[in-house]
């Protein structure tokens, strides 16, 4: 049975969402389209990241703040990644 493609957001009570599709169509374009704002967004924050990390004058603020930041990107790429796992296993098949 398809389990269906794990979608980039998440439902009520941050709940996964799934797409069981032929992998076409609107919901599936707009999942890869938001999955590639996702990883573009994630490598623009870890750029961000370097500089900050250099910068000997950043506060612990703006540390936390990053932190925050990098935790939410993690979170989005791990989905991203696990949504296309699972793709990899049902193309195994």
């Amino acid at each position: 049975m398809n389990a269906g493609r794990l979608l980039p957001w998440t439902g009520e009570d941050d709940r996964p969402c799934y797409l069981v599709s032929d992998g076409t169509g609107r919901v599936t374009r707009l999942a890869d389209d938001i999955e590639a704002l996702q990883l573009g967004m994630a490598g623009d924050l870890l750029a961000h990241a370097a500089e900050l990390l250099a910068d000997s004058r950043a506060s612990s603020g703006e540390l936390r703040y990053l932190a925050r930041c990098l935790t939410g990107a993690l979170r989005d790429v791990k989905r991203v990644a696990d949504s296309r796992g699972g793709q990899l296993v049902r193309w195994e098949r």
